[in-house]
This record gives C-alpha cells, structure tokens and sequence, in this order.
C-alpha cells in the first residue's frame, strides 16, 4: 500500500522534527560548554574541593616530625644516661680492683715482714743465758750500751739470777717500792725505762734487764760502769 504524503501530515512530522533537533541541539550546547568550562574555573573549584586533604597532610607531616623529634631527644637521653651509668660502673669496678691490689700488697708486705722478723730474730733459751741475750739484741736495735759481761755481773750481785727476787727491807721497800726482778729495778723506773716491745712486767727477765740497762745507760753510761748498788 502506497503511502500518500499529505500537507498536513508532512507539516506535523516537521514540526516534530524540529523539536527533536531542537533538543538535541540543546543537550549538545549544554554539553558543550560543560566541555568548555575554563581550566581555570576547574583548578579553582578543584583547589577549593581538595584543600581540606592538603592542610590535613600538613598537620600529620608536623605531628610526624614532632614525634620524630620526640624520639630523637629520647634516644639522646638514653644514651647519655646510660654512658653515665658505665662510666659509674667502670670507676667503681676499678676503685674494688686497686682496693683489692692494695689489701693484696699489704698482705704481702706483712707477710715478708713477719718472715723477715722471723729470720732475723733468733730464738732465745728460757734461762739467764737466754734473758741476757735476748736483752743485748734488744738493747742493740734500740741503741742502749751494755756488755753480756756488765749484765751478768750486776745480775748475780742483784738478785744471783732469780727473776722473782724481791727486796723487803731496804729503803725502797720501806717506801713501799722494793726493788725486783734480776736487776732489782723500782716500780717507777721500770715504768719511766721500760722499753717498747717489751713486757710491762718487772718480773720478765728480759723486760726488767733492758729496762735497767736503759737507766743505767742514762745515769751512768752504762750497766758495765755499775759495780754497787745503783
């Protein structure tokens, strides 16, 4: 079937063609000049959308080094503190290591002694023989004269050898002082006399003779210029 074009029928579909092109040429415009916006117009409104995430960058950037710093200042610290405590650690291991060498040295330097002492000190018999001895070695070192003869002379005068003599009836013993020992030495000359290294006992043999000897030297000379009572 032939179809037949009439006037008005061909003016409708017209018409509805130019409202169809009309639109589409509307909907292209609008699209185009959305595609035209300028670049600036865009980098504006996209500054304006993103600034928000560029000042949140800068803040965790400064919160970052903040505690980077933090840290660092820490570590500093740290460091520093424990350097102090070597450092006191190391002072006091090497004031317990020269205490330890000076005890060790001192321990040493007694025991040579006591073994020089030892060595160079003889060993004296339990009689008059022995006392008179043991007193000359003593009076050497402390530089008192006296001669194993003197002694031995004045002592068998004295007391004949008893070193628990005793002198009840002379002038000394009426004062209350008598005379004892082997050299019959008086209470107060022993004490002023008496030699250090000794017994403090006017009875011991040794400690009474060198005391003696000591007064004797410092009246006399010497026990050896005693030949009486003195």
């Amino acid at each position: 079937m032939t179809e037949t074009n009439t006037p008005g029928h061909s003016r409708r579909l017209t018409k509805a063609h130019k409202l169809s092109v009309a639109g589409v040429a509307t909907l292209g415009a609008a699209a185009l000049a959305f595609s035209l916006v300028p670049a600036s117009a865009g980098e504006a409104s996209t500054t304006v959308a993103t600034a928000p995430v560029a000042w949140s960058k800068v803040v965790d950037s400064a919160q970052t080094q903040a505690m980077q710093q933090h840290l660092t200042v820490q570590q500093v610290v740290a460091g520093q503190q424990a350097k102090v405590a070597q450092d006191a650690k190391a002072a006091k291991d090497a004031a317990a290591k020269a205490k330890a060498e000076a005890d060790a040295k001192k321990d040493r330097d007694q025991k040579a002694a006591a073994s020089r002492s030892a060595t160079r000190t003889p060993v004296f018999a339990n009689n008059l023989d022995g006392w008179i001895k043991e007193a000359l070695f003593i009076m050497k070192r402390e530089g008192i004269p006296g001669t194993y003869a003197g002694i031995h002379k004045n002592i068998m005068r004295e007391s004949s050898g008893n070193p628990m003599a005793i002198n009840n009836w002379d002038i000394n013993a009426q004062n209350g002082i008598p005379s004892k020992g082997l050299l019959q030495v008086i209470a107060p000359t022993f004490k002023t006399y008496h030699v250090k290294g000794t017994k403090f006992d006017l009875y011991d043999p040794v400690a009474n003779i060198v005391a003696a000897c000591n007064y004797a030297a410092d009246r006399y000379g010497s026990m050896d210029n005693v030949n009486s009572a003195y």
